[in-house]
C-alpha cells in the first residue's frame, strides 16, 4: 500500500519538563496517514515521554497536537482512544485470569442490561475483528495460557476494538524470536494496507530499516532527523542516535580457549512449590570465553542464573568452579571464591536505589578489605574506590554522592558492571544485562564482557537477544522447558537454527 503524502497525526513544538531536566525540548513531527513511522533514540532521548504525550499520559507544557490538521487537546489516554489513537506497551496491560474477549472488551462492554454483559456479541465481535486483520486468536482463551506473541495480538486487537487508526507500538519485537518478529511484521503490513498508521519505537535498528517507510531519530530530547527508509543505514541511524561513530564489529574470541573454570552437571531446580523450574542442566565455561544462555522468556534461564549465583533455594546436581565443588553454596560465599552476578532486574537486585553511587559500589565486598578495617567501614578507601570506578566505567553525572535512583538505566547498569567487574574475578554471570539499553549503552556493556573474555576470565551471558549471543559468544547454549537442547558453535548457528530450537525444543548436537 502507497502511504498518503498528507499526515494524519502532527505534534509541534511539543515541550516536556521534570523539574530541570528537560524531556522534550521542542519536538516536532509529522506522520502520514497509512505510512509505518519509527521513532528511535537513545534511553532518556525522550521518545517515550513524547508518545506518553501523545497517548494522553502526560500533558506538554507547551506546543501542539493535530489530527487531519485540525488541533486537538489530549488530557488523558481517553481522550486519546476517543481520537482513534491507541497504544501498546512494551509491557502488557492484560489481565491473567481473563480471557481474550474480556481482556479486549474491558471498560468498553456491550451489555444485555445494566447488569450483564453481553458475552457473547462481544466473542463475534472479537472474532469478526481477528480474521479481518489476521490476527488468529481463541476469543475464549485464558491469557494466562498465551504465549508472549498470542499475548501481543490481544493488545493490538484491544486497541483495534476501540477503533483506533493510530497505532503506537513501544518495543514490540523485545520478547519475540526471529520467527514471531517475522509473523509480526507481515501483521503490520495487514494493519498498514488496512489503512492503519504505524508509530513504531525500537532499539533495533535493522528492524526499524525492514518495516518502517520514515524514521524520526531523537538525542537529548531533540528531534536530529526525519530520514525515509531508502536514505538511510544502520551506521547513518546509530551515530545520529548516539551522536559519534559507533562502531559495529564482529565480538568474536581474540584469544585461545583455555581450560574449564564453571562445570555444571546434571543440575534440577525447583521453586518454592516444589514445582520443576530446570532440570538435567549440563554445560561448562572455559577461559577466555563468553558462552552465552538463551531461550523464551519462562523457559528456566532466569531460575538457573539465580541458582548459579547461589540465590535459587532449591537445586540439586553438581557445579565446580575451577575444580572445587560448590553445590549449594550461596551468594556471599560464591563472591569471595571469584563469581561475579549481573542481575536481571538492577533496580530490584543489583542496586539499593536509596543509596549513594558510592555505597552501591563495594556492596558485597563491604566486609572485606580495604572497605573494612577491625568491623568498621574504611570511608577514605570506600571514596577512593567509587571515584575510580566512576571515572574508568564513565558513570554520569561524575558523583559518588549522587543516590542512584536518579541515574539513567544505563549509568545504574554502569554502577553494576563496575562493581562484578573490577573484582578479582574469574567468572561473571551476566543476566540480561543489556536489556532495555540504547545501542550506545548495550555497547558499552558488551566492549566490557570482551574485555573480561580477553582477560582469561570466563563468562556466561544469559539472553533473550539471538543478535547479542551470535555477536559476542563463542558458543550458545539454547535453553527450552527448562532444559538445554542444544549447545552450538557461534561460528556456524544462524538466527534462524537457534530461533526454531527456542520454539520447538527440537535436538541438535552438542558442540
Amino acid at each position: 500500500m502507497e502511504y498518503a503524502l498528507t499526515p494524519i497525526l502532527e505534534m509541534r513544538q511539543i515541550t516536556k519538563k521534570f523539574g530541570n531536566v528537560i524531556a522534550n525540548d521542542s519536538i516536532s513531527i509529522s506522520v502520514k496517514k497509512g505510512s509505518i513511522h519509527a521513532i528511535i533514540g537513545e534511553n532518556g532521548a525522550g521518545k517515550t515521554t513524547l508518545m506518553n504525550i501523545l497517548y494522553g499520559l502526560y500533558n506538554p507544557d507547551s506546543g501542539a497536537i493535530l489530527i487531519n490538521g485540525k488541533p486537538v487537546i489530549i488530557k488523558n489516554p481517553s481522550d486519546a482512544i476517543k481520537k482513534s489513537i491507541g497504544m501498546i506497551h512494551q509491557h502488557f496491560k492484560l489481565i491473567p485470569i481473563f480471557t481474550v474477549t474480556q481482556n479486549i472488551a474491558l471498560g468498553s462492554e456491550t451489555r444485555k442490561s445494566l447488569i450483564f454483559v453481553n458475552e457473547k456479541s462481544e466473542e463475534e465481535h472479537v472474532r469478526e475483528l481477528s480474521e479481518r486483520y489476521g490476527l488468529e486468536i481463541n476469543p475464549r482463551a485464558f491469557v494466562s495460557a498465551l504465549p508472549v506473541s498470542v499475548q501481543q495480538r490481544v493488545e493490538i486487537l484491544k486497541a483495534l476494538y476501540r477503533e483506533a487508526e493510530v497505532l503506537i507500538l513501544d518495543e514490540p519485537t523485545s520478547l519475540l524470536t526471529p520467527q514471531e518478529i517475522k509473523e509480526f511484521f507481515e501483521i503490520l503490513k495487514v494493519l498498514q494496507n488496512q489503512g492503519k498508521t504505524i508509530i513504531f519505537i525500537s532499539h533495533k535498528l535493522e528492524e526499524v530499516l525492514e518495516i518502517s517507510d520514515e524514521i524520526t531519530v531523537l538525542r537529548g530530547g531533540k528531534v536530529i532527523g526525519t530520514l525515509a527508509r531508502k536514505d538511510a543505514t544502520e551506521q547513518i541511524l546509530a551515530n545520529m542516535m548516539v551522536g559519534r561513530e559507533v562502531l559495529f564489529r564482529p565480538y568474536k574470541p581474540s584469544v585461545v580457549v583455555g581450560k574449564p573454570i564453571l562445570q555444571v552437571q546434571n543440575l534440577w531446580g525447583k521453586d518454592r512449590f516444589g514445582k520443576v523450574i530446570f532440570k538435567n542442566i549440563s554445560f561448562e565455561v572455559r577461559e577466555g570465553e563468553i558462552l552465552g544462555i538463551i531461550g523464551v522468556a519462562g523457559n528456566g534461564q532466569t531460575e538457573l542464573a539465580l541458582a548459579l549465583a547461589g540465590i535459587f533455594p532449591e537445586s540439586s546436581g553438581k557445579i565446580f568452579l575451577d575444580g572445587k565443588k560448590i553445590s549449594n553454596l550461596k551468594n556471599r560465599s560464591l563472591r569471595d571464591l571469584g563469581i561475579g552476578y549481573i542481575p536481571e532486574d538492577r533496580q530490584k537486585e543489583g542496586l539499593v536505589l536509596g543509596f549513594s553511587v558510592e555505597e552501591n559500589s563495594f556492596l558485597g565486598q563491604h566486609y572485606n578489605k580495604p572497605f573494612s578495617r577491625n568491623g568498621l567501614l574504611d570511608s577514605d578507601n570506600i571514596g577512593t574506590h567509587a571515584e575510580k570506578l566512576v571515572e574508568e566505567y564513565d558513570i554520569r553525572p561524575p558523583d559518588t554522592k549522587l543516590i542512584a535512583k536518579n541515574l539513567s538505566g544505563g549509568n545504574q547498569q554502569k554502577v553494576i558492571l563496575a562493581r562484578e567487574i573490577s573484582r578479582d574475578t574469574r567468572l561473571i554471570i551476566a543476566s540480561q544485562p543489556t536489556r532495555g539499553l540504547d545501542i550506545g549503552a548495550t555497547e558499552f556493556v558488551h566492549s566490557e564482557l570482551i574485555k573480561a573474555r580477553d582477560e582469561h576470565r570466563g563468562v556466561l551471558l544469559f539472553s533473550l537477544s539471538i543478535e547479542e549471543v551470535l555477536l559476542i559468544c563463542t558458543r550458545i547454549a539454547v535453553i527450552y522447558r527448562g532444559e538445554i537442547v542444544g549447545i552450538l558453535d557461534a561460528y556456524r548457528t544462524n538466527e534462524m537454527e537457534i530461533g526454531l530450537l527456542m520454539l520447538r525444543g527440537k535436538e541438535n548436537n552438542v558442540a
